[in-house]
């Protein structure tokens, strides 16, 4: 059983910086990652996702030059790096995981537990 678990979460000023992690384990497979985010009251959106290799990333424009997408496969472990973080970015942010060499923004088969953020302004 595939389990993804995120951690570095937190409350932090507009301007401030934070780097989330996503271990991935259960099972031995290739897969990109994917991390997404929900807002009190509105749908979750995706934010960013990084190919198996690391070579291929894709972000969303609202977060496009502020967050760097990153993964270390010997760990297990995706990263999110977010910097000039401002007020709405606040959310619960999710890292998911779909099986494949490619690079994708939909149909995430595996799915953490969520993580929140909070920019204060």
């Amino acid at each position: 059983q595939v389990q993804l678990v995120e951690s570095g979460g937190g409350l932090v000023q507009a301007g401030g910086s934070l780097r989330l992690s996503c271990v991935v384990s259960g099972r031995t497979f290739v897969y990109a990652i994917g991390w997404f985010r929900q807002a009190p009251g509105k749908e979750r959106e995706f934010v960013a996702s990084i190919s198996w290799s690391g070579s291929s990333t894709y972000y969303a424009d609202s977060v496009k030059g502020r967050f760097a997408i990153s993964r270390d496969n010997g760990k297990n472990t995706g990263y999110l790096q977010m910097n000039s973080l401002k007020p709405e970015d606040t959310a619960v942010y999710y890292c998911a995981a779909e099986p494949g060499y490619g690079l994708t923004k939909t149909g995430y088969d595996y799915w953490g537990q969520g993580t929140q953020v909070t920019v204060s302004s």
